[in-house]
């Protein structure tokens, strides 16, 4: 009997869960037992869990779980440097020459245990089968937008904290932003969160151009991105991704004001955007990488969160036939996610 045991996330500000409690019913029907701990930050109640079945751990319970439970998660774990001793479900960011990700994948050396990265979980064509993408576009815009309207009135992008709905949030955006209405450039605009992000600057009426695979195969240099009052960078970082703000942009002639990095990977060797070096924080959303004329960052890297809920039952839905083959490991997405593991890990064990 497989056993899943999703963990309460330790990271501050973090409400989304990867499974909903009809999933858990789900899965506990299948024959499959399910442990879930305890969180008040959790968007979805524990008692919901508890009512479809689901046994209920203390948070932070499962680094004593059972040797065969498969432990769930979103986002990364304490760093204790403790090894791993479990197979673990999560965004790991530790593929990419990220210096903490090493440090994850030396836990995992250590303890034995193995890594499924559900940024690598991809079926057959190499297409992720489940993201938060298209909330991460779309609450990535919201607050690029209110960093925007901030900088125009000389200041700089107030904490934010989460919304109710994406309703709520469009109410807020319009409402900072009043008769301003700057020219955006999406690039990435066909994927999940090329598209979020290009939803909501529609719904603020603004002008959007959408660039795709097609507009950046040329790889470069792309001055005319200096153009846009406001860049969206929705392309992950792999390599061979060009850059598009290079680290020397402060000094060029622009019209350039935020970014809203939503891809959000600075520590990466391949960053596409090379102005600025670290995410941003709920409590401080951007970081003012030029002077004059100003030029701020935003580099959220839990950015779905802002709309837990919504966020939450979009990428549930998506994982859930993936949790359901969990007898399958070796096999399918969850074969290849394990490939990924197995190939980065010796990197650091040769």
């Amino acid at each position: 009997m497989q056993h899943l045991w999703v963990r309460a996330e330790s990271r501050e500000n973090e409400e989304r869960v990867g499974i909903m409690p009809e999933g858990v019913a789900d899965l506990i029907e299948s024959g499959m037992r399910v442990t879930v701990e305890d969180s008040p930050a959790r968007v979805v109640p524990t008692a919901l869990y508890r009512e479809a079945g689901a046994e209920i751990a203390e948070p932070g319970a499962w680094v004593d779980a059972p040797d065969d439970a498969i432990v769930f998660g979103l986002k990364e774990l304490p760093a204790d440097g403790t090894p791993l001793r479990h197979r673990h479900i999560m965004f790991g960011h530790a593929y990419k020459g990220q210096a903490d990700g090493r440090r994850l994948l030396e836990r995992f050396a250590a303890g034995g245990g193995a890594l499924y990265d559900l940024e690598y979980l991809e079926d057959s064509e190499g297409r992720r089968v489940a993201a938060f993408g298209y909330w991460a576009g779309y609450a990535g815009a919201a607050v690029t937008l209110l960093a925007y309207a901030a900088q125009h009135r000389g200041g700089i992008c107030p904490p934010v904290t989460t919304w109710h709905d994406a309703y709520a949030m469009q109410e807020d955006v319009r409402a900072a932003l009043g008769e301003l209405r700057p020219k955006a450039l999406v690039i990435g605009a066909l994927g999940r969160v090329g598209t979020g992000a290009g939803d909501l600057c529609e719904a603020m009426g603004l002008d959007v151009t959408r660039w795709d695979m097609e507009d950046t195969a040329h790889g470069g240099p792309f001055f005319e991105v200096l153009d846009y009052p406001l860049l969206f960078n929705c392309i992950l970082a792999r390599p061979g991704t060009p850059v598009f703000v290079p680290d020397d942009a402060c000094e060029a002639e622009r019209g350039l004001r935020v970014i809203g990095d939503i891809a959000c990977d600075p520590g990466s060797d391949f960053s596409p955007i090379q102005v600025y070096d670290a995410v941003t924080r709920w409590d401080a959303p951007v970081v003012r990488a030029c002077d004059d004329p100003p030029l701020d960052v935003m580099a959220i890297d839990n950015l779905p969160s802002l709309l837990p809920r919504e966020s939450s039952q979009d990428f549930a839905a998506q994982l859930l036939p993936y949790l359901q083959g969990l007898d399958r490991l070796e096999s399918g997405v969850w074969g290849r996610a394990r490939t990924y593991f197995d190939e980065h890990l010796k990197k650091v064990t040769t």
